[in-house]
């Protein structure tokens, strides 16, 4: 009887704590096995993602192409994509795709398991970006943004050209399209707009006549635009002769050059006083 109660004495004791270096053994044990599985599951997913059947097979070319052309596109950027569909760099294909001439912006994204789709934007070339040596070699898109291309892809040969300053080409065109429909009314379009480095603006129209535009902002340049053009025709029916040049930086009024005429204009409201 004593010898069981005994036993059982013994069993209800609890189990003596390990000591201290079995602890950290054990311990760095765990460390251990943790960081080779860690090791172990990069390295498959490493190999995963440059496993050849996860190659790039297919490019879906996605927005209007009015320049380019699918065969085109691929063809310029195709061997600039470095990867497989894990490790592409999305930003260098992005890059490549914009290197194509006439593309603007490219959207790429990953379509798994082995495609990319590529949404492109083309330039729309709305004026010539003429240097100062007169060299036509660039275009202004409706953004107002210089690009390079080859001229010899315009078909448009009516397009405007601008002469400015370098960066002051989205100015230039915003004031080109308020200027075009007011010359429109004197049978006129806009050849060439030019900005000077001192700010003064100068048009070229298609009919042969230069107009002195002056200095100020945009609002005030069309205003002085929309009051000669409203009094040209007058002047133009009083003297019948075509005009060949005005100088609209007058103050009180506009100085005109028509064919063998010189004449002065005052404003409208000063006219009999």
């Amino acid at each position: 009887m004593i010898r069981a109660a005994s036993a059982r004495g013994n069993a209800a004791r609890p189990p003596e704590p390990l000591p201290g270096d079995i602890r950290l053994m054990n311990l760095v044990s765990s460390l251990v096995f943790g960081l080779a599985a860690l090791a172990l599951l990069a390295a498959g997913v490493l190999w995963l993602t440059r496993a050849p059947w996860f190659g790039i097979r297919a490019v879906q070319l996605e927005g209007e192409l009015a320049r380019n052309n699918v065969p085109t596109i691929r063809a310029n950027a195709a061997p600039r994509l470095a990867g497989n569909f894990f490790s592409i760099d999305l930003q260098r294909t992005r890059a490549a795709f914009e290197s194509v001439p006439w593309v603007r912006h490219a959207v790429v994204r990953r379509v798994f398991p082995d495609r990319l789709s590529v949404r492109l934007e083309e330039h729309r070339a709305e004026a010539v970006w003429r240097t100062a040596a007169g060299a036509d070699d660039r275009l202004v898109n409706s953004h107002g943004e210089v690009f390079e291309v080859n001229l010899g892809d315009v078909e448009d040969e009516s397009l405007p050209a601008l002469e400015g300053p370098e960066g002051s080409a989205p100015a230039m065109l915003s004031l080109l399209r308020r200027l075009q429909p007011v010359f429109a009314r004197m049978d006129g379009e806009i050849e060439t707009l030019a900005l000077s480095g001192r700010g003064s603006w100068r048009a070229q129209l298609d009919n042969g006549a230069a107009i002195e535009l002056g200095r100020g902002s945009e609002e005030e340049l069309v205003a002085r635009c929309e009051r000669f053009v409203r009094t040209l025709a007058q002047v133009s029916a009083r003297y019948r002769s075509k005009l060949e040049y005005a100088d609209l930086r007058h103050a009180d009024g506009y100085a005109l050059r028509l064919q063998g005429i010189r004449t002065v204009v005052p404003p409208q409201g000063n006219r009999g006083n």
